[in-house]
């Protein structure tokens, strides 16, 4: 494969990933100095948001509901939620409170000039307001596994806590994997900042697809252990086993049969150029990760890992918030690998895209993995939509 074509590549989508992010009308925190009377809140605040719509017998709520407020008359005071007009009186005194003092505005008296093709991004951002601190869940080494997000491909586990620190964890996909591109799922048991569980296949995903599935990983059952380092949320060190072998039937399905049309791709001496990755064996696996809270993401982290013998490199980013619209984000770089190519993938999941309690629940956006095609040449190697669920509120 030819390295600086694939990096040139990524660091062009991750420039343009980022522009299309900062380009975006961009929070903007309450001005000391000038009051910003006429505004649209932005939804970074879930119980806040709830709050106001109970308030004034909104159901159900919707924590990321579209408020916009205008008290620049002081006789004639509104408050619109989702496009229907209230009286801003109408709502407790102390939530008032609350809304006049929230930091987050867009302030939608802001004068557009002809420099502001320039300058407005600069102009409506405060940047000390993008990176927060992650919350206690984030940084807590027997708690981090609690994430009420549940997605198709890839990314990280659903966890959900049963008492206290001892819970489950779900995920289809690894975590580093992108869409129709492994067979992989798992199931695990977590106490105390350590985890033991299964992993299996399910063969409806990869076989959805029938082009450029040289650069697949198929597996069969098998078994892992790991233990986050106690000291926070930042290390994790584990062991992964395969308990099966393929069967000649699995390796005619997932290397020669007519769903996969010929996984093995051939040089013209008939040397195997590109072939799937079969998982056999042992492997010690680590995860270095540093949570951060970025544009009002309730959960997100950067990321370097070790998975089965491959390098992963990366961010995921849960609900961030960036002018009324909210979005997942997730860039992993699968540098290198015992067997497949350098694989590159992206997720974009847009929130409020359904009506109703879907609005704040359901997601669904594009997911596209690049690396190298059946033909040698870098490009698509499998796209689809995401979806994801999320189940319960925000940590």
């Amino acid at each position: 494969m030819n390295t600086k074509i694939s990096f040139s590549t990524l660091l062009l989508l991750s420039i343009v990933v980022s522009i299309v992010v900062l380009y975006s009308p961009n929070i903007k925190a309450q001005d000391e100095e000038e009051p910003i009377l006429y505004y649209q809140m932005e939804p970074l605040d879930d119980s806040l948001f709830i709050l106001i719509q109970e308030e004034l017998f909104i159901e159900p709520p919707d924590p990321k509901a579209e408020i916009i407020v205008d008290i620049r008359d002081n006789n004639n005071q509104t408050i619109s939620i989702r496009g229907s007009l209230y009286p801003f009186l109408a709502i407790k005194p102390e939530t008032r409170a609350r809304i006049i003092t929230y930091p987050f505005k867009i302030n939608l008296e802001e004068t557009v000039h002809y420099g502001s093709i320039f300058s407005r991004v600069i102009e409506r951002m405060r940047f000390k307001k993008i990176l927060d601190p992650p919350s206690v869940y984030q940084i807590s080494p027997g708690l981090g596994y609690i994430n009420p997000y549940v997605q198709i491909f890839g990314g990280e586990r659903f966890g959900v806590a049963i008492k206290n620190d001892i819970g489950i964890s779900v995920g289809f996909g690894t975590p580093y994997s992108g869409p129709l591109e492994t067979n992989f799922a798992e199931l695990n048991f977590h106490i105390l900042g350590a985890r033991g569980g299964i992993f299996t296949s399910i063969d409806a995903v990869t076989e959805s697809k029938d082009v450029n599935n040289h650069n697949n990983l198929f597996v069969t059952t098998g078994f892992q252990i790991a233990y986050v380092i106690p000291f926070g949320n930042f290390f994790e060190v584990g062991y992964l086993k395969s308990s099966e072998d393929f069967t000649p039937q699995q390796l005619r399905k997932y290397l020669l049969n007519s769903v996969n049309k010929n996984n093995i791709v051939l040089n013209p001496d008939g040397t195997i150029k590109y072939q799937p990755y079969l998982l056999q064996g042992s492997f010690i696996n680590w995860e270095f990760r540093y949570p951060v809270k970025f544009l009002g993401s309730p959960r997100s982290k950067v990321y370097v890992a070790k998975f089965i013998g491959e390098l992963n490199i990366g961010y995921t980013g849960r609900e961030i918030t960036v002018a009324g619209s909210v979005f997942d984000l997730r860039i992993n770089a699968m540098v290198s690998s015992p067997i497949r190519q350098p694989a590159y993938t992206v997720d974009i999941i847009i929130q409020k895209i359904f009506q109703g309690w879907g609005a704040s629940a359901l997601a669904i956006g594009p997911s596209a993995i690049f690396s190298n095609t059946k033909s040698g040449s870098f490009g698509v190697t499998s796209i689809f939509f995401n979806f994801r669920v999320k189940v319960g509120t925000s940590l």
